[in-house]
């Protein structure tokens, strides 16, 4: 199937691509690698009356590192951060996550940006950066906003954008030194869509935690404070308090009804914890 007609732009800016954005009649969708918006305009699934190419702006290809806060622009591909193209403050996390996300040709034209807009409960994008505690960067004609990634995505396919606001960077604090970083998630084969995904960012010698459960019917489940999971504490010795059955109630009481799921989610959430406590060999994540 081909697409419906659209109008096509490619503003050659930040300043008028927000201004063309919010006075554009009609429909407005952003393309950068198209990896998602591509398949839908086939199948039309939508139907837009005008689709902006933003892959020519050079701000939304930046990276930089801001008060130890690393900051990707919207457009930074998974393959820029899988080689190493920007800098890590989370000592090897991002490469390890971009790295196991769908195909290289995917990863080659795929935008962090674009996955996060997207919201597709099984994106990786969405699960790891809330674990990290990131926060995106939303430019509109009224100026810019931030908000955390958990606060941006709101439900499955929708996030917090307002009409004329598009995002524009994604700003990852470092991991602290000493903190522990698990990501596992379980496919029916290598590149497919995940069934369950498990993020946890430990600090054990602060007492920290902050776990996701992503791969869900609605937007990532975040744990802000994980300590729960752990037995009300968490100590060097965090692999071995992991309490299973804690983490199946918990996975209930958010709406998770079928035992099947949940018995998945809690075991690959298990196995990013033990992740966690062992040194890391190798760029790509456990698949469970």
């Amino acid at each position: 199937m081909k697409p419906a007609p659209f109008a096509w732009e490619r503003p050659a800016d930040l300043a008028a691509l927000v201004e063309r954005l919010a006075t554009a009649p009609g429909s407005v969708k952003l393309i950068a690698g198209g990896q998602s918006l591509g398949p839908m305009l086939n199948l039309r699934l939508v139907e837009p009356d005008l689709v902006l190419d933003i892959t020519g702006i050079a701000e939304l290809r930046q990276a930089r590192v801001e008060d130890n806060v690393l900051v990707l622009g919207a457009c930074v591909t998974h393959a820029d951060i899988e080689d190493g193209r920007v800098p890590d403050l989370t000592g090897g996390a991002l490469q390890r996550v971009a790295a196991a996300i769908a195909y290289r040709p995917v990863r080659n034209r795929g935008t962090i940006g674009g996955s996060l807009v997207h919201a597709d409960p099984a994106a990786d994008w969405l699960s790891a950066l809330t674990a990290l505690g990131a926060e995106v960067e939303i430019a509109g004609r009224n100026g810019r906003r931030t908000m955390p990634v958990e606060r941006f995505v709101t439900g499955a396919l929708d996030v917090a954008l307002s009409p004329g606001e598009m995002l524009v960077a994604i700003r990852i604090p470092a991991m602290p030194e000493g903190a522990a970083w698990g990501y596992v998630k379980h496919c029916a084969k290598i590149g497919e869509f995940a069934h369950a995904i498990a993020a946890v960012r430990l600090e054990p010698e602060a007492g920290r935690c902050r776990a996701v459960i992503g791969a869900v019917e609605g937007p990532p489940l975040l744990l802000a404070d994980a300590s729960p999971l752990f037995g009300g504490r968490i100590g060097p010795d965090f692999a071995t308090c992991f309490d299973a059955r804690t983490a199946d109630s918990v996975l209930a009481a958010s709406g998770m009804t079928d035992p099947v799921d949940r018995h998945i989610h809690v075991t690959v959430l298990a196995r990013a914890v033990a992740q966690a406590a062992r040194p890391v060999r190798s760029l790509l994540p456990e698949a469970a």
